[in-house]
């Protein structure tokens, strides 16, 4: 086979290319805490796309720190964030192995799942301990559908304030019919310290 070369002229003899393809995940927002007391994406409101763009809606949870022991909770709103509460029903497995090593296990948290209730759902519970954070994703599938009700999957890999670590996989669907139009990140009580959540709109293809 014979080798070929290429030279400044050959170069400067091209007159157009492929546009690079910008991949199926596009970054909307990242929000970044510093003593706050809630993260909120609210549709049409400072960059934030949450509308019929794109079908799914990916938020990734960065090593989020809390001002005190508590319990990571999220809600959605279906009025651009007058109201956080939208009836969802939900289940809370989880996965545990402490750092002794003297325990671990697989279980139900019933506590922690909700029967079309409206309250915000706890995805995690998290130390505040200097070396303590929480990490994860969630996905919200088809916010602005309204035919179906809205699915949502988290998994959240929390440094719990017993010093173990915890997986837990929550999911549900939102019992509306309405537009999901904003998404709130709050602590149970207190500030999130620090931390980031991004989110990322997922084409269909």
């Amino acid at each position: 086979m014979a080798l070929v070369k290429y030279n400044n002229n050959s170069i400067s003899a091209v007159t157009s290319a492929a546009a690079i393809p910008s991949g199926a995940m596009t970054h909307i927002k990242t929000l970044t805490a510093s003593s706050s007391s809630t993260l909120s994406f609210v549709d049409g409101s400072s960059d934030v796309v949450l509308d019929s763009t794109y079908p799914i809606y990916k938020f990734v949870l960065v090593s989020l720190h809390p001002a005190s022991d508590g319990d990571l909770q999220f809600q959605c709103s279906i009025d651009s964030g007058s109201n956080y509460n939208v009836a969802m029903t939900t289940v809370y497995p989880y996965a545990n192995h402490s750092e002794s090593g003297s325990y671990s296990g697989v279980t139900y948290f019933s506590d922690g799942d909700q029967a079309n209730g409206t309250s915000f759902q706890r995805i995690g519970k998290i130390g505040n301990d200097n070396d303590q954070a929480t990490s994860g994703e969630m996905f919200l599938f088809s916010p602005s559908s309204t035919t179906f009700v809205k699915h949502f999957i988290s998994r959240v890999s929390e440094s719990h304030p017993s010093e173990y670590i915890q997986d837990n996989l929550v999911s549900g669907y939102f019992n509306t019919t309405s537009a999901i139009n904003a998404v709130q990140f709050k602590m149970a009580s207190g500030n999130i310290d620090a931390g980031k959540i991004k989110l990322y709109g997922i084409k269909n293809s």
